[in-house]
This record gives C-alpha cells, structure tokens and sequence, in this order.
C-alpha cells in the first residue's frame, strides 16, 4: 500500500507560479506511472498531466501545455507539478494519482490511477 500526500497549494494571484509535490510512503513509487488531476466544484475531476515510470515521458491536458510542467524524482519518492503563468480557471483541488501497473490504461483517465492523495487546494485570484 501507497500513501500519497500533496502539499504546495494556497492562494495566488493571476500569473504567478507554484509548485505542487505529492510526496509517496510507504511503498516506493519508481516503478508506477504517475498522474495530477484536478477538480473544481461541481466538476468532474479532471486531467492535468502524466509522467512515465522513468520520467522520460510526459504527457499534458491542452488547457495547462506550456504552462505546466510535470516532473518526479523517484530517490526521493516524489511527484512535482510546476505551475507557471496561473489563471482563474486553474483554481481547484489538486490531486496526485498511482497509475495501475501495465500499458492497457490511458494516463488520461481516472480509472487508470488505483491510489489518490487527498488532494491541495489551489486558488488563483483575478
């Protein structure tokens, strides 16, 4: 079993930047996929972006390409989400998912993921 905890969200203004990390315990992470969703109220959660297990393959919802960067650094069983250049319609709750092991699955998509964080709220300001 995997624990995933977010941390890196707040309040910001428009056009600004942060820097999400899902930080993983209790299993090590380096062999899974990794994916950031978000949701914002009454929305279905969303996609955000992708990692593959190395880091060498990325992947990006159009709405955040150019803007956001996903990266991980599996010494230390951590997942990054930079965000560069926020708007208002970035604001949500951020979550980090493990994705299920083999090549069947799409990144996209939630059912792909079989651990979630709970997830850091991110609120950007007009």
């Amino acid at each position: 079993q995997v624990q995933l905890v977010e941390s890196g969200g707040g309040l910001v203004q428009a056009g600004v930047s942060l820097r999400l990390s899902c930080a993983a315990s209790g299993r090590t992470i380096s062999d899974y996929a990794m994916g950031w969703f978000r949701q914002a109220p009454g929305k279905e959660r969303e996609f955000v972006a992708a990692i593959n297990w190395s880091g060498g393959n990325t992947y990006y919802a159009d709405s955040v390409k150019g803007r956001f960067t996903i990266s991980r650094d599996n010494a230390k069983n951590t997942v990054f989400l930079q965000m560069n250049s926020l708007k208002r319609e970035d604001t949500a709750v951020y979550y980090c998912g493990r994705a299920r092991l083999g090549s069947i699955y799409n990144l996209s998509t939630v059912s792909a993921y079989d651990y979630w964080g709970q997830g850091t709220q991110v609120t950007v300001s007009s």
